[in-house]
Parts: structure tokens; sequence; C-alpha cells
């Protein structure tokens, strides 16, 4: 479908979005699912429409022209109010729903959690909310025995198998980063000790699998369970640690104490989803997820991104 005649699309402003962040026509046709014709003519007819060039074609990847720019400074907040609309849409089917049980990682309970929230209890003005805060393995569990309703977790792939009759919805691919005291960037890792997230948590096990998988066995005298603790450790020069930048927003304070640098190790990430039983609350938990994935790049991807740019296509929506 391409630009309606002297009038701009959602889906133009969505295909745009994707140029913008993937820098060619090609991979911002993977991304939204067309073909390359599609997303180039969608552009064209856009750019028909406004009358400005939006992107320098020269350039690999392509960049932003200045009037390209401009959108793009208004095309986010679009497409998200369009998203908003929709979630209140399909959540006025549910405007009965007495009880909503969640479950959400700590990681989102400083800004993310308390947002979802009052939307949802905006929307839904008879219902009680419960909401459970824990380890994602212990959240998937209360999923599965029906004491939770919805769970927001990282997935825990081949560490526990896909239960029939769920619905996943995934949100934020988060990948692993060298955490470490200031000043080693320069003089590198080689003589700091490690400090171990603890392998009692699937985030711990991971890293650690990845690690023996490279046969390598950092040498390390302490295994907390507490984002807290370790970057307090790392802040004070008594080693370096691997975390998240989901992590690492969730202590925002030790921030700027810490080098935050790639995985030395090759990469690694976990991916944050959204779980449910299926077909239980209708079409609630994919609209719950467009919002989350709403709150998730306006509060924690982007902000974290303009502190580390270099992690753009690794910390991403999914």
């Amino acid at each position: 479908m391409v630009q309606a005649a002297g009038r701009v699309t959602l889906w133009g402003i969505e295909v745009f979005l994707a140029i913008a962040e993937e820098g060619s026509i090609s991979a911002a046709a993977r991304r939204v699912g067309g073909s390359v014709s599609a997303v180039s003519q969608q552009l064209a007819g856009l750019e028909s429409v406004l009358g400005s060039q939006l992107f320098d074609r020269a350039t690999r990847p392509m960049r932003l022209t200045p009037a390209g720019r401009i959108l793009h400074r208004h095309a986010q907040t679009i497409v998200n109010a369009a998203q908003e609309a929709q979630a209140e849409l399909a959540l006025s089917d549910l405007s009965g729903l007495t009880t909503l049980r969640l479950g959400v990682i700590e990681d989102l309970d400083a800004d993310v959690t308390p947002h979802l929230l009052a939307g949802l209890a905006s929307d839904l003005r008879t219902c009680h909310f419960l909401l459970e805060t824990g380890p994602s393995h212990r959240l998937r569990a209360q999923l599965e025995a029906r004491a939770l309703d919805l769970v927001v977790a990282a997935d825990l792939g081949a560490a526990q198998p896909p239960e029939s009759g769920l619905e996943i919805h995934p949100l934020l691919a988060d990948p692993f980063v060298a955490v470490a005291p200031p000043g080693t960037r320069a003089r590198g890792l080689t003589g700091l000790p490690f400090i171990r997230y603890s392998t009692r948590h699937f985030m711990g096990r991971q890293i650690a699998a990845h690690l023996a998988a490279q046969n390598l066995t950092p040498a390390s005298r302490f295994e907390l369970d507490s984002y807290h603790a370790i970057l307090a450790m790392v802040a004070a020069g008594q080693g370096w640690a691997i975390l998240t930048p989901l992590a690492l927003h969730h202590v925002a304070r030790f921030q700027g104490a810490l080098e935050v640098l790639p995985m030395p190790y090759g990469r690694l990430e976990r991916q944050i989803t959204l779980s449910a039983r299926a077909g239980v609350l209708q079409s609630m938990p994919e609209t719950i997820a467009a919002r989350l994935r709403s709150l998730l790049e306006a509060q924690v991807v982007a902000p974290s991104l303009a502190r580390w740019p270099w992690l753009k296509g690794q910390f991403r929506l999914l």
C-alpha cells in the first residue's frame, strides 16, 4: 500500500522509522515484513507528500537529511499515540475484569511497571491489581501454576521447555556487557577479580554457561544475587562483572562511577518477554505487550543508547 495522494499514513511513518533505524531499505523491509519495492515506494510516496527528501541515499548507511531529522522528532510520538489508542480499544473489551495478577521482574519496578499499572488502572476502572516481583524462573513457575495471569520476565529458553497453551510476546533484547571500575578501558580487565552474578538465577547460569563454552574461568571470590551489591563493589574497585543495560538502568545511581564496555568474550543476550495462558485474556496480552514496548523505548532504551551509543542494534525492542 503506497501513500494516499496528499496524505501521510501511519504505515508510511512506521516505514520511515524502520529505514532511519536500520540504515537501509532492504533491512527496513525485513524488519516491517514487506518487500524492498513496497518499502521503497512507501518512502517515495512519503517524500512526495511532504515535498522533501528525507534520506541521503548516497551514504551507507542512509542518513537523515535536515527534513528527515525534523520528521524523525515527531514520528515516534505519532506511532506511540496510535499504539496507545489501539491498546485502549482492545482493553475496552475487558472493562468488566475484576482481578489481574501480574508478575514482573524487579529490573522494571522503578519506572516501567508503575507507568504500566497506572495506565491499566485508568482503562480497567473496576479491576483489582496484584503485582508480584521476583526472578524470572520463579515468576514463570507461578504463571504455570496459575497463580499469575501475566508475566514479564527473561525468556528461559532451553532451561525451561515451553508449556503448551502459553502465548509469548517478545519485548526487548537485553545484551550482556562488561561493567568495570573507572579507567579499565585503558588498562584492560587483566588482574581484576570477576564478581559473579549468582548461578541460583537463570541470568547467572546463562553467563556461566557462556564463559564455560569458551573455556574461560575468570578468578572470582564473590558470587552475589543483587545488582546493587555487585555494582557497589565494582564502583569501589573490587572487581568487574557481567550484567545487562536493563540491570544498569535499574540501579542508575552507580552509572557515573562505572565504565560500561562491550562484552569481551563474544556476544550474549537475554530476551525479555510477556507470557500468558493463551486465549484466557483475549487480546489483552498482545495489547499490554505493545504498551510495554512503548514504555521500554521511552524510559529505558532511548536513555541507555544516548549514554552508550555503541549499544545501538544490540539493546533493542523486539
